[in-house]
């Protein structure tokens, strides 16, 4: 295992900058999963870590080397592609074992090793087989099988999930969770899957536009985001953003949102912002089904949503339109009343300007 350490990253093609300054430390044996949209820098960050991709500015250091020149193959790594990349003309057992053959390792460590990684990933009775008899799961657990084989020193993983289907999607997941229970290598992933982060990693990384926006636990990012953009980007169903100013009162902070509703904050914790406009986060799944008498949201549903164990409402309130997550059978049909309540240290306050939270 090693450690893998990012110094001032930047990546260009031509005069166009996509990788901004990237600075972050992979502890040797942590999962780190890498999340962002489409486009943010992500599957580049880490082509550059496997040696596919050139470094403009920079060092990553892998152990104890700059790995900047090195070629792919002198980097101790194995990357695990979404197109699963095998032979289609070679057994399972051939495909995993094909590095191993180049690297002139001798027959009976190869097969020590490929039996081994086939065990992990209950691929025994596949063997034999060629990738055109395998589901897509199983072909996604060969080409994880072709990396353990090689006992590197990082494991990377380029969107390995992506071309399953969501109940296959789950079923990994799963299966990556004991497969990192049993080999516990530094391994970086990237994802465009919020999901897959928050239930893989033991820290994330959220990037956006090329910059990392925040790195900390999946409990970090989802209890505390650091920005605008984390706050909509992690959660099963998007926060919700309303404007609203912070207000002083004889106990503590209110926050009034436009319609005027008015929530109360955690005491103490506003000082420096009273009176000041902010951009209101209340999650959909933090938002209660309120009774008549209590501080509420107020509102009007539009859209129902049945989830199952769930509801999900989109409902109007002076103008706003909100989500909340509530129980069946509470809210039926659009044009039904909606109230619902959050509690004070469940609400996230943002500069409406810079994104941050404050």
């Amino acid at each position: 295992m090693a450690k893998v350490a990012f110094r001032r990253i930047t990546k260009s093609y031509a005069n166009l900058e996509v990788i901004h300054g990237v600075d972050m430390d992979v502890a040797d044996g942590e999962f780190i999963v890498i999340v962002g949209p489409s486009g943010c820098g992500k599957s580049t960050l880490l082509r550059m870590v496997a040696g596919l991709e050139p470094i403009t500015g920079g060092e990553i250091v892998i152990g104890e080397r700059v790995v900047n020149t090195l070629e792919p193959k002198d980097r101790d790594i194995a990357m695990v592609f979404q197109n699963y990349a095998l032979y289609p003309h070679m057994s399972v057992f051939d495909n995993m074992a094909y590095g191993l053959k180049i690297r002139g390792l001798p027959k009976a460590d190869i097969e020590q090793r490929v039996q081994r990684a086939a065990e992990i990933l209950e691929l025994k009775p596949l063997l034999d087989r060629k990738p055109r008899q395998l589901s897509g799961g199983q072909r996604q657990r060969v080409a994880m099988g072709r990396a353990i084989v090689r006992e590197p020193k990082v494991f990377l993983f380029d969107e390995p999930l992506s071309n399953l289907d969501a109940k296959l999607r789950v079923q990994m997941r799963t299966e990556l969770k004991k497969l990192r229970e049993r080999v516990r290598t530094t391994a970086i992933y990237v994802t465009h899957d919020q999901v897959e982060a928050m239930t893989l990693a033991d820290r994330i990384v959220l990037m956006y536009d090329g910059r990392i926006e925040q790195i900390g636990t999946p409990e970090d990012v989802y209890e505390a985001p650091a920005t605008l953009f984390v706050a909509g980007f992690i959660g099963t169903s998007a926060m919700n953003f309303v404007s609203g100013r912070v207000e002083k009162n004889g106990r503590g902070y209110d926050v009034i949102l436009v319609n005027g509703a008015r929530l109360a904050l955690p005491a103490s914790r506003f000082d420096a912002h009273n009176g000041k406009t902010v951009t209101v986060g209340l999650r959909p799944e933090q938002l209660h089904w309120t009774h008549d008498g209590e501080p509420a949201l107020a509102g009007t549903a539009r859209v129902i949503e049945p989830l199952g164990a769930d509801t999900l409402v989109v409902f109007d309130v002076g103008g706003s339109e909100l989500q909340a997550r509530l129980p069946p059978r509470i809210v039926r049909r659009a044009g039904d009343p909606v109230r619902v309540s959050i509690a004070p240290e469940s609400i996230h306050l943002f500069d409406p300007v810079t994104g941050r939270r404050l």
